[in-house]
């Protein structure tokens, strides 16, 4: 997708290719067109542009999908923003220093 990214390398998001059995529920509920199926397999085209809403993992059938829906740097500086806090608390790190 081009477009919206938020911070480069800091998506929890990881794909087991092994487990997944191509039924493409990943990229049809992606918001952002992470996925796309290649030879009977999800892949990942665009990690960068995850949100980690957690649509793909939740829709996974076979498990094959890991996120931390929710703790990730897009949701932590929208949260800011709602809370009108200039304190951004991503939780990407231990030291919260990616944000």
């Amino acid at each position: 997708m081009i477009g919206m990214r938020y911070l480069k390398n800091v998506v929890t998001l990881e794909l087991d290719v092994e487990r997944c059995n191509g039924c493409s529920l990943c990229a049809i509920v992606c918001p952002h067109a992470v996925f796309e199926i290649a030879q009977h397999k999800a892949r990942i085209v665009d990690l960068d542009a995850c949100m980690e809403c957690g649509a793909c993992q939740k829709n996974c059938p076979e498990d094959a999908i890991d996120v931390r829906s929710g703790v990730g740097c897009a949701t932590g500086i929208i949260s800011s923003w709602l809370a009108g806090s200039e304190e951004v608390s991503c939780d990407c790190s231990e030291d919260g220093s990616c944000c």
